[in-house]
């Protein structure tokens, strides 16, 4: 039977305000992405949101980005060598200090939004993020965006990774993601990408917008959980894996 990880960005709401329902798509997803407060979260959140994983049994993982809470994330920044390793390093850092406060372990690492994008199409700065992770935790599994420089990254440093597909994100030619500010890069319709990724897990492939296949490893597939429609797209990715005999469950 094929295993596969559903995993979602959350605990990216901020003080009063409130970002996605982290509760009902805590009832879908194995595995919990949880903002460390740079582009998104805060230290009250992040641990309200590793209770929550830890009471609905499932694995959280940190997600750090660049400290941008305005642009969330999303927007490239350009930072030093040193400057990248000390944000990933905190970031992490903050985020086992809250994680073994609450008695959970530390599953993986998944960069954020701009951060993640650019180590997509950059393996120098891929491998220094993840050099940086892996000084502070030398043996933590890195979710990868597959096909990418991410995932030639985390080979190269010889890292234990899952490398990852997106449910609700289009793709390029390249595997990689189709920009959010083209038209079409978000998809929002669950029949229609649950049909893709069941679709891309068989075939173990991604699907670009040309229809273009890019064989990839397929172990995780991300939600995103500020996607407008979130839990219902989630629901249906579940449903049509499930149907289909797939097993869900975290990476062991």
């Amino acid at each position: 039977m094929t295993t596969i990880d559903l995993n979602a960005d959350m605990g990216e709401s901020f003080g009063p305000w409130t970002m996605g329902d982290d509760a009902a798509l805590l009832q879908v997803i194995s595995s919990a992405n949880v903002a460390c407060g740079f582009h998104a979260g805060d230290p009250v959140v992040m641990a309200q949101t590793i209770a929550q994983a830890k009471a609905a049994g499932v694995a959280v993982g940190a997600h750090p980005g660049f400290d941008d809470l305005q642009g969330f994330g999303r927007r490239d920044l350009k930072l030093t060598e040193a400057e990248l390793t000390v944000l990933v390093q905190y970031q992490l850092g903050a985020f086992m200090g809250m994680a073994a406060a609450a008695g959970v372990p530390v599953a993986h690492l998944k960069l954020h939004g701009a951060l993640a994008n650019m180590c997509a199409r950059d393996l120098e700065m891929a491998l220094v993020c993840y050099r940086a992770a892996m000084t502070v935790a030398p043996n933590l599994r890195l979710f990868v965006i597959a096909g990418t420089q991410q995932q030639r990254a985390a080979e190269q440093l010889g890292a234990s990774f899952s490398a990852e597909i997106f449910a609700d994100r289009a793709y390029q030619d390249d595997a990689t993601l189709v920009p959010r500010g083209q038209a079409g890069a978000v998809l929002h319709d669950p029949a229609e990408a649950a049909e893709r990724v069941l679709q891309m897990v068989q075939e173990r492939c991604v699907i670009a917008q040309s229809c273009q296949r890019v064989d990839v490893p397929v172990d995780t597939i991300c939600l995103h959980g500020d996607t407008q429609g979130a839990i219902d797209m989630a629901r249906a990715v579940r449903a049509k894996l499930e149907q289909a005999g797939v097993q869900i469950a975290a990476p062991q």
